[in-house]
């Protein structure tokens, strides 16, 4: 019995109560409301197990699809785990507060917490100090289901926006989308020196995407409607081509793919930056990327037989694409597994007609 209890022991169920408050509100505001990268440690208690269920759940031994229907359900599961836990630490943390104030025994003080945090009204205690605690547990406890509330019309808003460029893309580029489909649906539409506005819409893409993706982190695991679409994919799409286009595509260079180029390593540095990803700070056109020079002259030459106009000078070609592309390799790479997000296959640019005189994986192509 606490009431009957030396005052240090209620002063321990205060203590441990506001701390467990305090933990449960410091989470809600940083992770609902505070519009900036923050790690908060009782969301990712309650987020990793969740992760790891679905992942267990969704092992590499399934097909697919099957992966991401049950994927698809981890961020709409893993905000109704944060509600509950934090309802569930409220209640306990008030509970402590009530035996604090003079309630005679835990199951009381657990019925007034409940009672109260609910706003049911069965069962309401007569001293003035524990009523007076259920009416701010009353006002927590609507906060945090009003905080959820308000904001998924915020995610959705934003899963909304990031998916219609998405969709956009699968227009230009096929599903899955490829970096040398882009260029050659463009070329095929004559609109090949009018990318610009292409480039222009996706560096503000990913202007957005670097806002959006590090203060709405649950953002990060929504998946597009389409199995095959992903935001990942697609920024992957989008660089490479941004990339192609400045090293390879014979026609004057514009500062637009450059800067799309630009926006899009920095956003995905910010995401690499609270997902622990290392990566290096200053790359080099020497540095390793995952594409290699066998799989960059097939996509060469299936651009030129495409009547993509072609750079002459393919070794420094060769070397203009890793130069851009090493800014963002090693983070997209990791995004890709970590999301389990269609991975842009450069294997599949030989997956045409005439395959008679494609060179092998060890051999470059030579100029026609």
């Amino acid at each position: 019995m606490i009431a009957s209890a030396s005052p240090a022991l209620r002063v321990v169920a205060v203590v441990a109560g506001v701390a467990i408050i305090a933990v449960v509100l410091d989470a809600a505001i940083r992770t609902f409301l505070l519009p900036r990268v923050s790690t908060v440690r009782l969301t990712r208690l309650v987020a990793g197990p969740v992760g790891r269920l679905f992942r267990l759940v969704a092992s590499e031994s399934r097909t697919y699809e099957t992966r991401d229907r049950v994927l698809a359900l981890y961020p709409p599961v893993v905000l109704l785990s944060f509600q509950a836990v934090w309802l569930m630490l409220t209640w306990l943390g008030f509970s402590l507060l009530y035996l604090g104030a003079g309630v005679s025994s835990f199951a009381d003080a657990a019925r007034y917490s409940g009672s109260a945090l609910f706003t049911l009204g069965s069962a309401t205690p007569a001293d003035a100090w524990p009523l007076a605690l259920e009416y701010v547990e009353a006002a927590i406890g609507l906060t945090l289901l009003a905080l959820l509330i308000s904001f998924l019309p915020t995610i959705y808003a934003a899963f909304s926006r990031r998916e219609m460029s998405v969709s956009r893309l699968a227009v230009r580029a096929g599903t899955p989308a490829t970096p040398w489909g882009l260029l050659e649906v463009a070329h095929t539409a004559g609109s090949l020196d009018r990318l610009d506005e292409l480039w222009l819409e996706w560096e503000s893409w990913f202007i957005e995407l670097s806002e959006t993706h590090t203060s709405l982190l649950i953002l990060n695991y929504y998946r597009s409607p389409s199995p095959y679409r992903s935001w990942v994919t697609a920024s992957a799409t989008v660089l490479d081509a941004a990339a192609l286009r400045c090293a390879v595509v014979d026609v004057p260079l514009t500062p637009e793919p450059q800067l799309c180029i630009r926006s899009g390593w920095l956003a995905l540095q910010a995401l690499g930056d609270y997902f622990e990803i290392p990566y290096p700070a200053e790359p080099t056109s020497t540095d390793r990327i995952a594409v290699t020079r066998a799989q960059f002259d097939v996509v060469v030459r299936r651009l030129r037989r495409a009547g993509v106009p072609v750079v002459a000078d393919l070794e420094q070609a060769w070397t203009d694409f890793v130069g851009w592309r090493v800014n963002y390799d090693v983070i997209i790479e990791v995004l890709h597994h970590k999301f389990t997000a269609p991975h842009v296959d450069w294997d599949t640019a030989r997956d045409v007609a005439d395959l008679d005189d494609w060179p092998t994986a060890d051999e470059p192509v030579a100029d026609d």
